[in-house]
This record gives structure tokens, C-alpha cells and sequence, in this order.
């Protein structure tokens, strides 16, 4: 039997020995509280947060979608709670979980690392172009999509619902310009779709390709697959968000190639995604400059409104270019993790991909994900807005607006509606 550890939970401003270790004290920051723990008893210097000596057999971190690891397994002792990750004790398990379903993954705590970080980017200096570009963002239409794919009921991958969403988001594409495809994929034991949609850039050659992100579908996961799934804010606020920016991209010219793709398949595991990654050709697969995801846009769980940028090393400069464009032309409170799951980013990144994941801040927070109670209701369109605009300003860089191409300043705003 393994010796008992030790451990204590602290604001990460009170803690500063970073990165190594000291006197067997171990360490993991998550946001703003960093956890220590020695197999050595008490860890010398540290002042614990209460009198009591909580002791751990075992230390492990969970990845969840909202509350899916603690409502499936309330047995297992939270240690620290940061919304989608968890640090917990293994010694509380009623027999050992599963490792991994489609909503949690648990494994090993790692020692001395960052698994959450709060950067504090300094902004940028303000591009006006770039600021023309956001200011194109409607918050009222983008409110009237997300009411319109809810107004459906459900979007459950094999219902007649989903293929009525990829009908009225591909007529949208396709009306906007871009050409616009529906692949077929299997779902399980059924047939669902994806929708992709095309728009090319001006460069005579080297053209790189930006993909902009979300999956279309929304699950119940206690009532099942007939049973009511509105998915407001998973992922109906994704899905219009893509809408949104398809609408102001589509009134640039862009250097490099833009393809939007709503995903089917991925509340039963991702396989609209896996199945697209699967069959991207070498060479097409090799001009990806960017993937930007976006799950989950539009439920405020914080005071201030926030984001997390999750991606894996690989995608490390597009997450430094988001946090630097959140800081630069929006309030929102940035986090980052280099620790990816379960959206369609993931199939991506372990192809070799860059991508991040853009998704609300605490997400966890919000309980009515998976459920009949995902409505219009805890939409905060102002939060889904700053988002996009953090979106839109990054993927403008990584696009590269062609200004020989570009229409003057008042068709622009004419082409994307502005009055």
C-alpha cells in the first residue's frame, strides 16, 4: 500500500517555487490555486488553508464536459474543482472508474506543471482594420440563429431534426458565396452529415487553409435520443457564431483559402470530425495553417466574462495569438490549457494539426448542457459576441485580407448589412 500524501490547496499568488521542487513538495497550477502534495509527511513551510490533515492515498486529474465525471461519480473526493479539470483522490474510488467515456477522461495527476494557465497579455496595438471587421458583428442576428436551431427541438445526429439544421445552415453558405458540400458519415448505426463549406483565396499559389469550426448536433443524454435536446449553448451558439463569421468573412477578400465545417456525430464521439481527419489527403492536410473550434460560446458562469483557449503544444501560436487578440480588442478574461479533449478539435491535434478550442470560461458551471433546460434562457449573446470578436480578429491575421481584392469601405459595409 502506498504512504499517505499530504496536501493543501493555495491562491497561486501565495506560492512562487516554480518549477522545481522543494523538499519533496510537488506542485499543479490550475488557474488561480496551485495544489501541493509530499508522500513525507507535512510539507515543510506550508501553511495549511484549514486546521484539519486531509490525507490523499492518490492524486488524479479529470477532464470533463460540465459536471459529467461528479454527477457520474460522486464517491470520488474533489481535491480541486476548476470546472473541466479536476484534481481528485484515487483513495476515494468505490472501485476504479473507467479512464475515459465521450464526456471524462481521469489519469495520473502530472508534478510540477501549469495544466491551467492566466496569461496577461499585453494588447496589441489596434489594427483599424481589423476593428471595421468586428464591429460588423451582429449580436442580434447571431441571437436570432442560435433561436432558430433551438426552435427545432432536437438536433440528435440521426434525427430528421439534425438534417433540417443542415439544411438551413448550408442554404445560409451557400447564399453567402461559399460552396457548399454535405459528406455523409456513420454514426454508430446510422447515417448522419457533415457540412462544409468553401471559399478560396486570392493567392496565385502557397495557398494555406484556415478552418473555422463547430459541431451542429446536440444531445439528451438522461431522456435519450427522441427526447427534447435544444442545445442553446452546446453547441447552437457555435454552430451560429461559424454563421456569423461566415457572414463578415464572406465580404473580404482573404490571401489564403477558407473552409467552415458544421460537424454531425459529435456528442456520440466525435466522429464527424474523426472521419473528416481520416480522410484529408497528405498534401491537403499539410496546407492547414489553422483549425478554430468553437464549442460552447454563450453562457456566462463568471463574474467577468472569460474564455478558455485549450489546444496542445503544437497549436501553441495560435492560442498566444487569441489571448493576445482577447486582450487587444475584447474584455475577456483568457485561460489556456495545452491538455485537449473531447471537441473536434482533438482529431486535429493528434493528426499533427494546429487547433485550439474556444469555449466559455467555467464551463462546468453550467449544468443545463445535455438536457432539455440548454434554452435561449441562458443565453448571453454580449458574452458570444466578444468571443467571436476575439475569433475574428485572430483569424484575420491568419487569413491575411488581400487589399487589391477587397471591396472599398462602403460596399464592405453595405455587402455584410451594416446600415
Amino acid at each position: 500500500m502506498s504512504a499517505p500524501l499530504s496536501w493543501t490547496a493555495l491562491p497561486a499568488a501565495q506560492y512562487r517555487p516554480e518549477p522545481a521542487a522543494q523538499d519533496g513538495v510537488h506542485w499543479v497550477r490550475v488557474g488561480d490555486e496551485v495544489l501541493l502534495w509530499s508522500a513525507d509527511g507535512e510539507p515543510a513551510g506550508l501553511q495549511r488553508v484549514s486546521a484539519s490533515a486531509d490525507q490523499a492515498t492518490g492524486l488524479a486529474l479529470v477532464l470533463q464536459v460540465g459536471r459529467s465525471f461528479q454527477d457520474e461519480h460522486p464517491e470520488v473526493r474533489v481535491l480541486l474543482d476548476h470546472g473541466r479539470q479536476l484534481i481528485v483522490d484515487s483513495g476515494s474510488w468505490r472501485g476504479l472508474p473507467d479512464k475515459q467515456t465521450t464526456c471524462w477522461r481521469i489519469a495520473p495527476l502530472p508534478a510540477d506543471v501549469v495544466v491551467v494557465d492566466r496569461p496577461d497579455p499585453a494588447p496589441a496595438r489596434q489594427d483599424p482594420a481589423i476593428l471595421a471587421l468586428t464591429a460588423q458583428l451582429s449580436a442580434p442576428a447571431l441571437e436570432a440563429d442560435i433561436a432558430e436551431l433551438v426552435a427545432l427541438g432536437t438536433r440528435h445526429s440521426l434525427s430528421e431534426e439534425f438534417i433540417r439544421a443542415a439544411d438551413i445552415a448550408a442554404a445560409r453558405l451557400t447564399e453567402l458565396g461559399y460552396t457548399t458540400t454535405r459528406p455523409s458519415i456513420q454514426v454508430g448505426g446510422g447515417r448522419s452529415e457533415n457540412v462544409v463549406a468553401d471559399r478560396a483565396g486570392t493567392a496565385a499559389d502557397s495557398r494555406g487553409l484556415v478552418l473555422v469550426t463547430a459541431h451542429l448536433d446536440s444531445v439528451n443524454v438522461a431522456g435519450g435520443p427522441a427526447a427534447p435536446a435544444p442545445g442553446a449553448d452546446d453547441n447552437g451558439s457555435g454552430s451560429a457564431g461559424l454563421l456569423e463569421l461566415a457572414r463578415v468573412l464572406a465580404a473580404q477578400a482573404w490571401t489564403h483559402d477558407l473552409r467552415l465545417i458544421l460537424f454531425g456525430g459529435e456528442e456520440q464521439g466525435l466522429h464527424g470530425s474523426r472521419q473528416y481527419v481520416a480522410e484529408l489527403f497528405t498534401e491537403e492536410r499539410a496546407r492547414i495553417r489553422a483549425v478554430l473550434n468553437m464549442d460552447m460560446i454563450a453562457t456566462r458562469n463568471t463574474v467577468e466574462p472569460a474564455v478558455l483557449l485549450e489546444g496542445a503544444p503544437l497549436s501553441s501560436s495560435l492560442i498566444d495569438d487569441l489571448a493576445t487578440a482577447a486582450a487587444t480588442y475584447t474584455e475577456l478574461r483568457v485561460e489556456t490549457s495545452l491538455d485537449p479533449f473531447a471537441s473536434d478539435h482533438v482529431p486535429f491535434l493528434e493528426a499533427g494539426v494546429p487547433a485550439v478550442l474556444t469555449i466559455e470560461g467555467a464551463d462546468s458551471a453550467n449544468a443545463n448542457i445535455h438536457t432539455a433546460q440548454d434554452t435561449m434562457q441562458h443565453i448571453d449573446v454580449a458574452l458570444a459576441r466578444e468571443i467571436l470578436a476575439m475569433n475574428l480578429a485572430a483569424l484575420a491575421t491568419w487569413l491575411k485580407p488581400d487589399e487589391e481584392c477587397s471591396p472599398a469601405p462602403d460596399v464592405f459595409d453595405e455587402a455584410v448589412g451594416r446600415a
